[in-house]
């Protein structure tokens, strides 16, 4: 880790200036190889060997120039570049350099930048190129091997950045389908229980204005309660897809967790169905992730149970075992329908949810075979410190 203000924070901060200014990162990447092409013409020189003219000078600064374009027009900078240091050669022959500098970042950046016809035609172009630059400098069979390996090195590299970059890509793509899959979960979980519970209301409505007008008043207080809370989650929701767009926003909201479920529950309630909620073991601190998980997970078994169970009775039942959170749902509805998929019971977000976590989900038959029961299992662990409090029960009610 680096110390602030230190050459790891530094080299960070280049980064993501260079990753923001292609141009000054182009620049930059110049003015190294025009100093590294400097080097030669500092040394003392040789006896016989070329003078470290200004002339010559000035002609190496002009075979680096065209480097600041490399990204624009990589395949017309090799040409540039090629063009530049053969006028080097054949005209004032300055100091000569260890490395092809201004090749390898040309080759780098087409293999790294280019589509397939335009590496093959900068590959042909280099089998050409090295062999007579070879031959008007030294003519030995060394200069022309370490060329071509030092080039193919700098073209390795450049298809490796290609893959990297192409990975982080696709990794960003599968990241974002996994969030839209998320947000639709959640606008899903939200507004199938508000309608649900919002239209069983309404339903009992006009029999309970003629037979006991205090429970309808009761019944269109609930179903005002409950598009009220519909409409907070969906603007939080919402609030959180528009602040996630400006810069500095926070990509996600709090997420209803454990301390919500009796909220939950009455609300379950005043639809008339009798509500029991319990936990069993020792019940601590879970991650918020897991908390919203398993809000999640009774909101939609209970809608589940509201919408296709006809039941009088459901139990939520959270089992804290030693590694784990075991999540029950339990009514003594009509139970499972004979005809998979036909409708109610849709357990598919429950699974995911589960699975997100490394858990399991099962549904099928209550004891004995009578209601529906969904059971969830998350791992969770044992001493881990978290935000999110346990639950406390309540008993029963109607």
């Amino acid at each position: 880790m680096g110390v602030r203000g230190g050459p790891w924070e530094w080299w960070e901060r280049g980064r993501a200036l260079a990753a923001a200014n292609p141009l000054l990162s182009d620049i930059g990447v110049a003015l190294l190889v025009q100093g590294a092409m400097t080097m030669p013409f500092l040394v003392p020189r040789a006896p016989g060997a070329p003078p470290a003219t200004w002339a010559a000078y000035g002609l190496s600064t002009l075979t680096v120039l065209p480097l600041v374009w490399r990204r624009r027009a990589p395949v017309a900078v090799l040409f540039a570049v090629l063009a530049t240091t053969a006028l080097y050669r054949l005209t004032l022959d300055g100091p000569g350099q260890p490395l092809p500098y201004t090749g390898l970042v040309v080759v780098y950046t087409i293999a790294a930048l280019s589509p397939p016809r335009r590496r093959l035609l900068a590959a042909l172009v280099m089998v050409v190129a090295v062999p007579v630059g070879v031959w008007l400098n030294t003519r030995s069979a060394r200069e022309l091997t370490f060329s071509f390996f030092v080039l193919v090195a700098a073209y390795v590299f450049g298809r490796l950045t290609d893959a990297r970059r192409r990975a982080h890509r696709v990794e960003a793509e599968r990241a974002a389908a996994r969030e839209r899959a998320r947000i639709a979960r959640e606008i899903h979980d939200i507004l199938s229980h508000a309608v649900s519970l919002m239209i069983v209301q309404a339903e009992a409505g006009p029999v309970a204005v003629r037979v006991a007008p205090e429970r309808a008043e009761a019944a269109f207080d609930a179903i005002s309660a409950t598009g009220r809370d519909a409409m907070a989650q969906l603007r939080r929701m919402l609030g959180v897809l528009r602040d996630g767009d400006e810069p500095g926003g926070s990509p996600r909201a709090p997420q209803p967790g454990l301390g919500e479920l009796p909220a939950l529950l009455d609300r379950v309630r005043d639809s008339g169905l009798a509500v029991g909620y319990g936990t069993t073991g020792r019940a601590r601190p879970v991650p918020d992730a897991v908390a919203a998980t398993v809000f999640r997970v009774v909101q939609e078994a209970l809608t589940n149970t509201v919408r296709h169970a006809a039941a009088r009775t459901v139990s939520v039942q959270l089992d804290y075992r030693e590694d784990e959170l075991e999540v029950r749902v339990t009514d003594d509805g009509r139970g499972p329908r004979p005809a998979p998929g036909a409708g109610g019971h849709g357990l598919v977000g429950v699974r995911e949810r589960a699975a997100a976590h490394g858990g399991s989900a099962v549904a099928g038959p209550g004891p004995d075979g009578r209601g529906f029961e969904v059971r969830v299992r998350i791992p969770v662990p044992a001493f881990a410190e978290h935000r999110q409090p346990a639950p406390r029960a309540v008993e029963a009610g109607s």
